[in-house]
């Protein structure tokens, strides 16, 4: 047993000798000149690392930050105003696989003239003034390591109810992702559905 913890000693004091000594070395080196960049390279380096541990955690238990929104967007006024969500907010929705997120100019094609008097509606009249737009920030959506591509187009063809997969947001102000959408939530719909459950269907 010592004899073992010995060797395990020995060899420890090598590597921190041998490393030790390689950091001098290297500080005698002189460093190479930088190489000239082409167009559209960048000096940067690139790194798929997070900048914290806790957000490393996080990513790796899927855990997800919450979302700050530029501004809380009453969903449930304009759903008792009878507003669809995939007509008037969600455009592409109907035709796509991306639902689509209101910009200013969707915001502003009915409050040029509608609720002008609210804070809201003043603040984004004024980012239109300054020709900015809303930068949202996504409360859904997969992980890039699941490799799914959503398809929203097929789903309002067959009628699939937005609450399915985004909760009773109709009630809600700011959208909370309601839902978990992991593979277990996604097989068992189309299973209920007679939906296709191949692979390929959700990951491609």
């Amino acid at each position: 047993m010592r004899s073992t913890v010995s060797r395990l000693l020995a060899l420890g004091a090598t590597v921190l000798a041998g490393s030790v000594g390689c950091s001098f070395v290297e500080r005698n080196v002189p460093k190479p000149a930088a190489a000239t960049l082409l167009p559209g390279q960048s000096a940067g380096v690139f790194t798929i690392a997070r900048p914290t541990f806790g957000a490393a955690l996080n990513d790796f238990l899927g855990r997800r930050p919450t979302p700050v929104q530029p501004l809380e967007f009453p969903h449930v006024i304009h759903v008792n105003k009878k507003i669809a969500c995939t007509e008037n907010c969600h455009e592409a929705v109907l035709t796509g696989p991306v639902a689509g997120l209101p910009s200013v100019r969707v915001c502003m094609g009915c409050h040029n003239s509608i609720a002008t008097d609210k804070p809201r509606i003043q603040r984004i009249t004024q980012m239109r003034k300054e020709g900015t737009d809303l930068a949202w920030q996504r409360v859904f959506g997969y992980p890039n390591e699941s490799h799914v591509k959503f398809n929203h187009a097929p789903h309002i063809r067959k009628e699939i109810a937005c609450a399915t997969c985004h909760g009773d947001i109709a009630h809600q102000t700011v959208a909370q992702r309601n839902v978990d959408l992991n593979m277990g939530f996604c097989v068992n719909c189309h299973r209920q559905r007679n939906a296709p459950t191949d692979c390929l269907t959700c990951h491609f």
